[in-house]
């Protein structure tokens, strides 16, 4: 389902979802005095990795729950706690093993036969010996257990999945509002650089003219040092790179959906251009706007980061 967002005074259109990796879900489900939780925790991780915790009694029904989660769940690592409760009130019946109680009345009796001493075992006593009393533990129906465990899940993914698609909205906005940032730079920067020509070429023409005192200048040198200069230190290719990466980014934004990694790799380029521009720059005006560049790039890579 689409959503609208306005950010700068333009209006953008989500088409689907774009979630964060950090998120918190708990689900719980009952049933006859069975009582099963599910709690999500979720923080960012370049791909989907899932650390269950669970008891021994739900171990057949693990892999099923992998699978749930994987189904609803992209990217981060989601830590995945199982809680059980057994409340019913039939507990398990005692059982007594009589051979083993034999054999300890048996091997007492030989004692006090051999050595003279009194025997004082009593029928308590024999219970209390290990492995002669057994409770039967209630037997526990594997698709009831399933059932719950799977609803209780459900509701987990679907608490931890709204967490992250707030947060995650939240960051499209910061997103858009930096990438603006970048944008509204590039034409201080053309605007700058046919300056920053200009005076290259008055300098050029002032150092030629205090060296050579009064012997003429040779305007055909002059004129192609500065064209080579002009086309060694043209940021035009750039600049109109850049507009393309900003442009793009907002169409991945607005398509929505796992967007993370189609993002982090524009960003890549759109440091690459930033960089270039700076390292042919010779104008302290265009520096400073090269640097808010790369200040805005970098803050929107730590963004994405968060994004699944």
């Amino acid at each position: 389902m689409s959503k609208i967002i306005s950010v700068g005074g333009k209006d953008y259109e989500i088409k689907n979802a774009v979630y964060s990796m950090t998120g918190y879900g708990k689900g719980t489900a009952e049933k006859d005095g069975l009582k099963m939780s599910v709690e999500l925790k979720a923080v960012n991780h370049r791909f989907l990795d899932l650390s269950l915790k669970s008891p021994k009694a739900l171990a057949f029904a693990d892999d099923m729950l992998r699978k749930l989660i994987q189904a609803n769940i992209s990217r981060g690592h989601i830590d995945v706690y199982v809680g059980f409760e057994d409340g019913r009130q039939n507990g398990g019946e005692l059982s007594i093993d009589y051979s083993l109680a034999g054999e300890y009345v048996k091997a007492a009796n030989e004692l006090s036969l051999r050595f003279g001493v009194q025997n004082n075992l009593y029928a308590n006593e024999i219970l209390r010996i290990p492995d002669v009393v057994k409770t039967a533990e209630n037997e526990n129906d594997e698709n009831l257990l399933t059932e719950l465990l799977k609803s209780a899940a459900l509701q987990a993914i679907s608490q931890i999945n709204a967490m992250k698609e707030r947060e995650g909205m939240a960051l499209v906005e910061d997103l858009l509002s930096k990438v603006d940032n970048v944008e509204s730079e590039l034409p201080k920067i053309q605007r700058l650089a046919p300056i920053a020509l200009n005076d290259y070429r008055s300098k050029l023409r002032e150092r030629i003219t205090d060296f050579l005192k009064e012997t003429p200048i040779d305007e055909v040198k002059i004129i192609n040092e500065v064209a080579f200069y002009s086309d060694r230190v043209c940021m035009d290719e750039e600049i109109t790179r850049l507009y393309t990466h900003v442009s793009h980014f907002r169409s991945i934004i607005c398509e929505g959906g796992a967007v993370g990694k189609r993002l982090d790799f524009i960003v890549q380029e759109m440091n690459r251009e930033s960089n270039t521009i700076g390292s042919k720059c010779n104008d302290a005006e265009i520096a400073k706007s090269v640097v808010f560049l790369k200040s805005e790039i970098e803050k929107i890579r730590e963004q994405i980061q968060n994004l699944g």
